[in-house]
């Protein structure tokens, strides 16, 4: 599968992603990305926050990836609840947040973390380093064990993002194409209409 055969979703987390993150880097440069933009930025809340995202995956009009990062992944786990086996063909989820998350991000509800921890409902690959400071190394290898995800340990990282080096991160987007390669064998979604 090429970007050109997707509706690449881009779901920030806290904060959403600022000019130099990697995230609002790739929905510029992709032409078939956009962002799931959210009403606060600042208050995670996992109903509204997967409500946005579910509405964004039933408007698209080709195969559906998303691309999450920290509080975002903890948004795509919440959403997969609410969707169906091949509405997404699949999740690129990076830097998961975790309970440290949770003590350290103000304005984060109470019922966004912890995680779901059901396998997903489609192809996913998690991303995570060790010394990232929301979430341990057990706690994501355990979070991609859960969810079914293939799991990726980035080395020290931190929360790969652009306070840690991490703005257009070239390395990030192979491997993504390496994912949507993967992904070759996801038929069609219908066009709603």
């Amino acid at each position: 599968m090429k970007t050109s055969d997707t509706d690449i979703l881009i779901i920030p987390g806290w904060s959403g992603s600022g000019p130099d993150h990697w995230q609002s880097r790739w929905a510029a440069k992709l032409s078939t990305a956009r962002v799931v933009e959210q009403e606060d930025w600042y208050k995670p809340s996992r109903h509204l926050w997967a409500d946005r995202i579910v509405q964004a995956v039933r408007a698209a009009t080709r195969p559906v990836v998303l691309v999450a990062h920290s509080a975002g992944v903890s948004a795509v786990a919440h959403a997969a609840e609410h969707l169906h086996p091949g509405e997404v063909a699949g999740a690129f989820l990076v830097a998961p947040a975790s309970e440290r998350a949770k003590a350290a991000i103000p304005g984060m509800g109470a019922d966004f973390i912890p995680h779901r921890r059901e396998v997903l409902p489609f192809r996913s690959v998690l991303i995570a380093s060790t010394d990232d400071p929301y979430c341990t190394p057990d706690e994501a290898r355990a979070l991609a064990e859960a969810w079914g995800s293939e799991f990726v340990d980035a080395g020290e990282s931190g929360h790969l993002n652009a306070e840690s080096g991490h703005g257009p991160w070239p390395d990030g987007l192979l491997r993504f194409a390496g994912f949507l390669r993967s992904l070759t064998a996801v038929p069609q979604k219908p066009i709603q209409g």
